[in-house]
Parts: C-alpha cells; structure tokens; sequence
C-alpha cells in the first residue's frame, strides 16, 4: 500500500523546483491524466492551482485509454519519458490507490511482412543501445516464454520487461484527489475560454480570472479551446475503437504489427484495439459507441494470436487520440503565459506521469522539453493521420 504523499518516487522531481511555484495562479483546462498529474505537481510546488474539467474527472479520453505502459521507444527522450512514467506509476499504485501490473510488452511482425520486421530488428538494436531492457525473439523463443501466443506465423518480436498496465480512469481519479490534497482546487463540471494578452480564462458566466499561467491540456478538446483564443497548433483530433472480453488471458501484453491491432490482460478478462480513423474527427460530435462491425473483426483477429481463448465480448467503446505532423506532442509554453499539451498518438496516458512533472517544472521556471516544443510548428501545417502504435524504422 503506498501513501502518496509521502511516496520518494513522487519527491524526485519536487527537489528539483522546491516552492518555485510559491506566489504562482496556475489554472489548469482539462481533468485527464496529463491535466490531473500537472495540477499535482504545481499544488505540490506551492502554486495556487485551479484544475477546471467541462465535465468530470477522467471523463474524456483519460477515461478511454487502454492503460497499456511501456518503455519501448527507440528514440532516447521516449524512452526516458517513458521509463520514468513507469517508475511513477509504480510508486504511486497502491491498495488505497489505483493498480499497476507490471506485464511484459511483446511486439511482433509476421512472417512476409519484411518491412515491420526489418523495422523491429532495428529498434530493439537502438532501444538496447541506449539501455532500454529489450530483446529479439523469433518464433520459437516467444513460444517458450508465452505460451499463450501463437507464434508460428511470427517472424521477429521485440520483448520489453519495463512494462505494465493500469486503470486510466482511477489514476486520473487518484492525482486529481492528491492535487485537492496538496491544495489545488477541483472545478469540475466548470467549462471555461482561454484568452491571452494576458493570459487567463473566462467561466460561462462571464467572469474573467487572470494567471500567471494557463496550461490546456484537454485533450482533443485543445484544438479549438485554443483558436477560439487566436492560437493555432498542429494537432487533429481521431478516432480510434477498443473492447473488452470475457477471457482468461495471462501475460504478455502483445501489438501485432502485421495486423495493427494490440491487446493486454484486464480484470475482466481482455482489453483490445484498432480502429484508427485516418480522418479529422470533431471531439464534439463522435460516435462514442463502437461501428457495427468493429468487435466481430477484430477479435477474429485476436482468436488468430490467441488461439485457445475463449473470447466472450463484454463491451466496445471509441474515443480520440491526437496528431501531429511528426508524431512528437505538443508540450511547453505556446504563447506568454499560455502553456499546453495535446499530440500524443495515442501514448498521452502512458507518459502522463512524466510529462505532468515536466510541464510543472517548466511552469514555475525550470527547462521545458525542446524536441516537444509547440512552437516549432506555425499550426497550419498539413498532414497525414498516422496510426500511434505503427512501428516503422528510422534508417
């Protein structure tokens, strides 16, 4: 059982910036993860935090989030993020808390398949390089280790230990209940506009509060909260499907290149995904239900990898991820005062815990992340919707 006020996981990142929040007006715009694990970090810096959600905590796509958790990054400031969200996640989870299992993360192309394969090979040569814990597998080898997988149609897999998964919508819960703890303020259930020159933002009724520092992290909500305030960012919202069935499925948590499609364990038996639209999709006006077709497809395609599962489908769901042109988010000060984070195909929960104390940090004067800077787009970029988990090689 973990206290979290009192977890050294949590301080690492405190001792940084101790009080350099102190006399700060922070308000926060959107009650996910990242929103939620901001808030934290700046209350527990001494800033005086507003966390302001349109609806309830963890009711966008926070609360729609498949929890998978993983440290697989080829690039090195992935993979740090990663690694240290991880870190996070453990410390935090807790009985009075929110769970973490810690699940290995298998990757795989099938046979045929030369190009994901060939790509696979490469990042677990760079992710080895620079000190992530991952291995190449062949069929063979991943048939030793999981005996649930169907491995004789794989060609190549990558196997990372620095995993596991969690309840999105009960760790987005549990920091937004540490961030009212360390102080901050919940206003759940409280739309507001975004406005600059200076920066603040304005309630439904009219009333303007002025900060220090607004930081808009609601999701595929973003976009527009922002141009409504002049400001324009690369990023598009998509949809994206996922289900949950009735199985008895242990580990790994496995994505399927060939197939583009992933799954993991779930107390109710299996969680997977797919489904990424390849369109714009308007984050006020989605189907928030799953299409027709979608579960029957794809646990065929799960029946494939798991051959001696008896899927029974107890739910399907969609939500939306957020693009940008390069695939890297949109994280830092965007204009004087006006700070965001959105763009993260997909990996915006996994790395919440990370890039929640990193944005803080940055808030109350520390360094920002350059390669996630908003501003090195104009925000009138066009683009092409690229699927979060698709794994394609740098050389």
């Amino acid at each position: 059982m973990t206290d979290i006020d009192d977890d050294p996981g949590i301080a690492v990142g405190a001792d940084a910036f101790t009080q350099a929040g102190a006399g700060l007006e922070v308000a926060v715009v959107g009650g996910g993860a990242v929103g939620a694990t901001t808030a934290y970090d700046l209350a527990r810096e001494g800033a005086d935090v507003t966390l302001y959600e349109k609806d309830q905590i963890a009711s966008g796509s926070s609360g729609r989030a498949a929890g998978i958790c993983y440290d697989a990054f080829a690039d090195p400031l992935d993979a740090e993020i990663a690694s240290d969200a991880i870190e996070r996640f453990r410390s935090l989870s807790g009985d009075e808390t929110f769970p973490f299992a810690e699940c290995p993360y298998v990757w795989l192309a099938r046979e045929g398949d030369a190009d994901h394969a060939d790509a696979i090979r490469d990042q677990v040569e760079r992710m080895q390089e620079n000190g992530v814990v991952a291995l190449e597998a062949d069929g063979d080898a991943l048939a030793d280790r999981f005996d649930a997988l169907r491995t004789d149609d794989v060609a190549v897999a990558g196997i990372a230990g620095g995993a596991g998964y969690t309840d999105p919508a009960k760790y987005t819960a549990c920091l937004a209940a540490a961030a009212d703890g360390a102080g901050a303020t919940l206003a759940p259930g409280t739309p507001v506009d975004v406005e600059i020159d200076p920066a603040r933002v304005v309630l439904e009724d009219g009333t303007e509060r002025e900060v220090d520092a607004v930081v808009v992290a609601a999701g595929a909500h973003t976009k527009q909260l922002l141009a409504d305030a002049g400001l324009s960012i690369a990023m598009k919202p998509y949809r994206v499907q996922a289900l949950v069935a009735d199985a008895d499925v242990g580990e790994p948590m496995c994505y399927d290149a060939s197939d583009s499609f992933y799954l993991r364990p779930h107390p109710d038996g299996l969680l997977a995904g797919d489904g990424t639209e390849y369109v714009e999709g308007d984050p006020d006006d989605y189907d928030r239900d799953a299409d027709p077709d979608f579960a029957d497809d794809l646990l065929e395609r799960v029946r494939h990898r798991l051959p001696d599962a008896d899927l029974d489908l107890e739910r399907a769901w969609a939500g939306l991820c957020t693009a940008t042109p390069d695939r890297d988010p949109l994280v830092g000060e965007l204009e004087d005062g006006i700070y965001v984070a959105t763009g993260f195909q997909g990996h915006g929960f996994m790395r919440a815990p990370a890039i929640g104390q990193r944005l803080a940090e940055q808030v109350v004067g520390g360094e920002g992340i350059d390669a996630f800077d908003p501003t090195r787009f104009d925000g009138d970029e066009s683009f092409e919707i690229v699927d979060g988990m698709a794994v394609e090689s740098e050389n």
